[in-house]
């Protein structure tokens, strides 16, 4: 058991790269603030607009997760989401994605009609 007890952290593929762009999009924005380079912070700027876009299209091929507790087979961030394809319900990566996860309550519920007396 870690010190965090027997949960999923999420730690992913995409979330690791993610992470690592941003802070050196960040790091290098603090740089050139220092050094008064325009171009330096704009250029750190885009390498961290480039984090979010990677870490986006990293979850789409697989290498996130969906939200909520996965099995423990599938903690290790080497695992792949092979649910990614069709899309994961309540993700907002993935409808702007244009992937929309039918809810399994909305499929299952029926219509409810209004009744008058």
């Amino acid at each position: 058991m870690s010190a965090h007890g027997d949960v999923d952290l999420g730690h992913t593929l995409a979330g690791w790269t993610g992470t690592a762009l941003a802070v050196v999009g960040a790091a290098g924005a603090g740089v050139a603030v220092c050094a008064a380079s325009p171009l330096g912070v704009v250029l750190a700027a885009a390498v961290t607009v480039a984090a979010g876009v990677a870490t986006w299209l990293l979850h789409l091929a697989g290498w996130g997760k969906p939200g909520g507790p996965r099995p423990e087979r599938e903690w290790s961030w080497r695992v792949r989401d092979t649910g990614a394809r069709a899309g994961h319900p309540e993700c907002l990566g993935c409808r702007m994605a244009g992937r929309r996860a039918a809810r399994a309550t909305e499929a299952s519920e029926p219509l409810a009609e209004a009744v008058t007396c």
